[in-house]
């Protein structure tokens, strides 16, 4: 599959060839879905806690005495039925951690930018470079690459980008990552995929072999 690349004014200056295993591959929604709920599934933190009868203060003696009251019997405040009470069948500090094979993962990454690249959605640029760490430079590159489309923005490395990096993070439709860091979520959430050709290297190297 070839693709134009851009400059940073969004002209043409030339074209590359997509590695065919990693942007055409086979598009496996299912395997796509596992791999979002994963991320999703380990993302979460788990601390969630409510209190046990063990837990809650309180409860140190009978309320009232067992009989002649003419009121239901009970043991203790603590008990799930008064108000303040314990809780029961509530949330406990858990993990939501879910495995899945790497050979897995990196089909589902390949499978997501099959699915960018056929929707031509993958933006090459030649080189992702500034005049000088200012919002409206990346808004207006982004704005002549993508449009109105939000865009993940993939650096190879944070040293030569710094300029970049700053400059993207106001712009609530865009985002940079790390190459290296490249997920199923942040695949399927913005609409298009600009990389410079430094990128699609790092890219390239961890996703080009097939079953790897």
């Amino acid at each position: 599959m070839v693709v134009d690349v851009f400059n940073m004014e969004g002209q043409k200056v030339s074209s590359v060839e997509l590695p065919p295993s990693i942007f055409d591959a086979p598009i496996l929604v299912d395997l796509m879905h596992q791999a979002y709920l994963r991320q999703m599934a380990n993302a979460r933190l788990g601390t969630h806690d409510t209190k046990t009868r063990n837990e809650v203060s309180g409860g140190g003696r009978k309320p009232w005495r067992q009989k002649g009251t003419g009121r239901a019997r009970q043991g203790s405040t603590r008990s799930p039925v008064w108000a303040r009470g314990a809780k029961v069948h509530t949330p406990h500090p858990r993990s939501y951690e879910m495995a899945m094979p790497k050979k897995m993962r990196r089909a589902a990454l390949r499978s997501a930018l099959s699915a960018k690249a056929a929707e031509a959605a993958i933006v090459v640029v030649d080189q992702l470079t500034l005049p000088e760490a200012k919002t409206r430079y990346m808004a207006s590159s982004l704005n002549k690459l993508v449009g109105d489309a939000s865009a993940l923005v993939l650096i190879p490395e944070k040293e030569s980008y710094e300029a970049v990096i700053r400059s993207t993070r106001n712009l609530p439709d865009a985002k940079i990552l790390l190459a290296n860091y490249l997920n199923i979520r942040d695949l399927l959430v913005f609409d298009k995929i600009v990389m410079p050709l430094a990128s699609l290297d790092v890219i390239t190297s961890n996703l080009g072999q097939v079953g790897g």
